[in-house]
């Protein structure tokens, strides 16, 4: 999958919802960076929050291991600890992150 946007998924390898619910938002706010002129808070454009057929996913740009080695190890290693489904994310085009 080194080639490949990951998709995270709220769902456990046993086919539990993730609690707390909200684990999505969460992570995303921490990768996120505030925009002093706009005075907001700015998503990273290669971890991005999701909803595909129905369910909350984190999607991960095919370039975050290299652009942010400590960002995807963070990431990757919450997966695995809370044996989330990781699945590899197809889309291409407009569709896509870090094409």
């Amino acid at each position: 999958m080194d080639d490949e946007r990951l998709i995270i998924q709220g769902v456990t390898e046993e086919g539990k919802k993730l609690r707390p619910s909200d684990w999505i938002e969460r992570v995303c706010s921490s990768m996120s960076a505030f925009e002093e002129q706009e005075c907001r808070l700015s998503l990273a454009k290669n971890i991005q929050p999701c909803v595909i057929d129905g369910e909350k996913c984190l999607v991960l740009a095919r370039n975050l291991e290299t652009k942010n080695p400590a960002a995807y190890e963070f990431v990757m290693n919450f997966a695995s600890l809370n044996r989330l489904k990781v699945l590899a994310d197809r889309r291409h085009g407009d569709r896509a992150l870090g094409e």
